[in-house]
């Protein structure tokens, strides 16, 4: 297994390279939808509506695809069913594409066991279509929801009611810890009860609102200053990534980070943790406030203290670009990801 892991960031790039399309398809249609309603809010009815849902659908797809091409480049084709099952199960208990991540990997190592199985001759055309990804998909989906859906619905809940005790808390530590739970995981567990806890509050403190709004958004425009500051050291999906992350920024959405933080989690999520945290703080001192419960720029029509607002996101963003590539070093393209050569024979079905 040291052999089949000692490569994970290939892996990781892999799984990477299959996902982008669906985010930046999914998230610039999203960020349209919203841009073109005229407000800070979901479209109801109406094209926009349509073309919301549309955007929906790459966004749901990419964290499956993320895990399953994770494996697909651990152990062949055998590996996809199990991984994207796994993943898209780890995205609805709520894991976020970190969970999807987790879940290629741990697609991969299954497989990788079970393709070592010895098996009489004839069933051996059988086994990478139907033998592995069924028992895969089975053990894959088993961890998932046994093993790791109780422990991350229970943490949710402990960090609402801890967040909810925090009302007396100073605003540089709660800036801190919201900023920091915006942006870790863009989209998953953390995120959702920061992104909660503050529209629970826009009604009656909306400087919460605003400290969030600003960190839903620094991550993206972050990353994305720094493929225009640094280009030796992003790949060339990841620069056309950040040219998506800066729409997706704007309007409010998160993921436009995801496959940079995918490719590379090391360095990506504690500089986008720092980032978003700043950008909270500077919010809370600024006495920003947003009225709307979204954020990025597209809140500004409804925000207090406009500059203020912007001020905080502008610190975010250069704290997050300037983090970012002092820990990166310069990167070389990865070889393209072709298909890996199966030590398991095929199925060749002829319906001739």
């Amino acid at each position: 297994m040291f052999e089949l892991l000692k490569d994970t960031r290939k892996h990781l790039m892999s799984g990477v390279s299959y996902m982008i399309p669906f985010v930046v398809a999914g998230g610039v249609l999203l960020a349209l939808a919203v841009m073109l309603s005229g407000s800070p809010s979901v479209p109801e009815s109406g094209i926009l509506a349509d073309v919301w849902e549309i955007g929906i659908a790459g966004m749901t797809l990419f964290v499956p695809i993320l895990g399953g091409f994770i494996a697909f480049s651990m152990v062949d084709r055998p590996g996809i069913a199990p991984g994207m099952i796994g993943a898209f199960l780890a995205n609805s208990i709520g894991a976020g594409f970190l969970g999807g991540m987790i879940a290629g990997l741990i697609a991969g190592i299954v497989v990788f066991y079970l393709k070592k199985i010895k098996v009489p001759k004839i069933m051996r055309s059988v086994m990478p279509i139907f033998i592995i990804p069924l028992l895969g998909s089975f053990i894959v989906g088993g961890i998932i929801i046994w093993v790791l859906g109780t422990p991350i619905a229970a943490m949710m809940t402990g960090l609402t009611t801890w967040l909810t005790g925090m009302g007396d808390a100073s605003k540089v530590v709660l800036g801190l810890i919201l900023g920091s739970m915006i942006a870790f995981d863009m989209g998953g567990p953390l995120n959702k009860v920061a992104y909660g806890f503050a529209v629970g509050l826009v009604a009656t403190n909306p400087q919460v609102m605003a400290a969030v709004g600003v960190a839903i958004c620094t991550p993206p425009l972050g990353l994305a200053l720094a493929t225009f500051l640094s280009p030796k050291k992003y790949t060339a999906e990841e620069k056309e990534s950040g040219k998506a992350a800066v729409i997706m920024g704007f309007i409010g959405i998160t993921e436009g980070a995801i496959p940079f933080a995918a490719a590379d989690p090391i360095r990506v999520i504690p500089s986008i943790m720092v980032g978003g945290a700043a950008g909270s703080i500077t919010s809370l001192l600024l006495n920003a406030t947003n009225n709307a419960p979204w954020g990025g720029w597209i809140v500004l029509p409804v925000v207090g203290n406009v500059f203020g607002y912007i001020i905080a996101t502008i610190v975010g963003v250069i704290i997050t670009a300037l983090m970012v590539n002092v820990l990166k070093k310069p990167v070389s393209e990865l070889p393209n990801i072709g298909d890996n050569n199966s030590d398991l024979d095929e199925l060749d079905i002829d319906f001739e």
